[in-house]
């Protein structure tokens, strides 16, 4: 443990846990084409349990050279043949085309705090869904905030976690340069991005877990530690799915 890098800073607790199962119930109440029986029960089998989960965040300048296409639209009068009356009439029509021109150029990004997960304990899909965290609101790492919750050491170190976090900053960076593209379309051919002055904070961050039981299944879920936001497993009824596709039809 001594080779462990400490956490930085951490957000303290804001939910309690009274709140959060209030949380929990008002999110199994708002689910939709939910078992009606569902909502009805109290379905949480297991004590809430509140985990500061270790996190990585990341700033970084990128400077991306890139080379694509600008698209931009033109009309052209087109003449038809078709059937009105029984006789074969000419009509005029407007139709779209689009211009390609080869276009190159470079662009720059800031990114401040990109997070990445640094446990394998929590589903990764169900994680990132409890963003956003208002990071602001980090205090400097104290042992006192840990006392009455458990705390994991992180198993993905920081490189690994600065390879995820690259993924992250891949599409705001393709973004950045549709926007310097222009035109109607564009297309992208290459992008080279140079990642500089990159640093990286360890920071723990606090999620309540648990899980309920409906039909002999179990079903796990996560509240957000700060915000209240709940988000996990849920079971469907698969009646209300068909009444509601019959609806449509």
């Amino acid at each position: 443990t001594s080779s462990l890098l400490k956490p930085r800073s951490l957000l303290p607790f804001v939910i309690a846990k009274k709140k959060a199962a209030e949380s929990f119930r008002t999110w199994i109440q708002g689910l939709w084409f939910a078992p009606s029986d569902l909502k009805k029960s109290n379905v949480i089998n297991e004590r809430l349990n509140g985990i500061y989960v270790p996190y990585w965040t990341y700033d970084a300048r990128t400077d991306s050279s890139y080379t694509g296409a600008r698209g931009t639209y033109y009309y052209v009068n087109e003449t038809y043949t078709t059937t009105e009356n029984g006789e074969s009439v000419t009509r005029t029509r407007q139709v779209r085309r689009t211009q390609w021109t080869p276009t190159a150029g470079q662009v720059h990004n800031d990114f401040d705090d990109v997070l990445v997960i640094a446990s394998h304990s929590l589903p990764k899909k169900y994680t990132e869904r409890l963003e956003p965290w208002n990071l602001s609101d980090l205090v400097p790492y104290n042992d006192k905030f840990l006392s009455g919750f458990r705390s994991e050491s992180y198993q993905v170190d920081v490189t690994t976690g600065l390879n995820e976090a690259k993924e992250k900053m891949t599409p705001v960076i393709s973004s950045t340069v549709r926007r310097d593209i222009g035109g109607d379309e564009q297309r992208i051919h290459t992008i080279n991005t140079a990642y500089n002055d990159i640093t990286f904070k360890h920071v723990l961050l606090p999620i309540w877990i648990s899980s309920y039981r409906y039909k002999s299944k179990v079903y796990r879920f996560l509240i957000n530690g700060q915000t209240g936001a709940v988000k996990g497993e849920r079971p469907y009824s698969v009646i209300k799915i068909i009444l509601a596709v019959l609806a449509v039809i």
